[in-house]
Formats: structure tokens, sequence, C-alpha cells
């Protein structure tokens, strides 16, 4: 069983940054590949970034590919997306998910834990 935290949401205005951060319980997190979703009002949740196990490969989501990026601490059980240029349109609440395999994709089912969320507002 793995149990996942976010923090780092908050408020910031267009064009700024934020890093959230994912911490996980158990002792095999380095076994799991990882990722972050986010769902905003009345949309489906969706992927934005995920990597993997080994802290090696990272994958992106089109809309956010070039401002945010992923990383993994795995001595620290910690994951963190970092968030730059920032858009009204981020804004959602962003998820942390971990999945039982080196690689899970993009696909929200490939992933067996997830998180209770933090919210990202962007301001225009």
């Amino acid at each position: 069983q793995v149990q996942l935290v976010e923090s780092g949401g908050g408020l910031v205005q267009a064009g700024g940054s934020l890093r959230l951060s994912c911490v996980a319980s158990g002792r095999t997190f380095s076994s799991y590949a990882m990722g972050w979703f986010r769902q905003a009002p009345g949309k489906e949740r969706e992927f934005v970034a995920g990597i993997k196990w080994s802290s090696g490969p990272t994958y992106y989501a089109d809309a956010v590919r070039g401002r945010f990026t992923i990383s993994r601490d795995n001595a620290k059980n910690s994951m963190y997306l970092q968030m730059n240029s920032l858009k009204p349109e981020d804004t959602a609440v962003y998820y942390c998910a971990a999945g039982q395999r080196a690689y899970s994709g993009s696909a929200s089912r490939r992933y067996d834990y997830w998180g209770q969320g933090t919210q990202v507002t962007v301001s225009s």
C-alpha cells in the first residue's frame, strides 16, 4: 500500500511559477512509476507529466511541455512538479499518482494509488 500527499498548490498570477511536491509512504517508492494529473471544473481528469521508476525518462502532455518539469528523489520518497509560465488554463486540482510498474504512461488506469489533490489557481 502506498499513500500519497501533495502540497505546494496555491494562487499565482499568469506567468508565475509554483512547485508541487508529493510525498509517498512505503519502502518501495523507487519501484513505482509516478505521474501528475489534473482536473479542472467540469472537465475530465487529464495527464500532465510522468516519470519512470528509475528517475530516468520523463514525458509530458503537449499542453505543458517546455513549461513544466517533473522530477523525483527516491531517497526522500518524493516527486515534484516545477510549473513555470503558468496560464489561467492551468487552473485545476493537481493529483499525484503511483503505478506498480516501471512505466505507467499517460493512462490513468495504469496508476494504482492517488493523492487527495492540491488546488492550483492561476489568475489572469
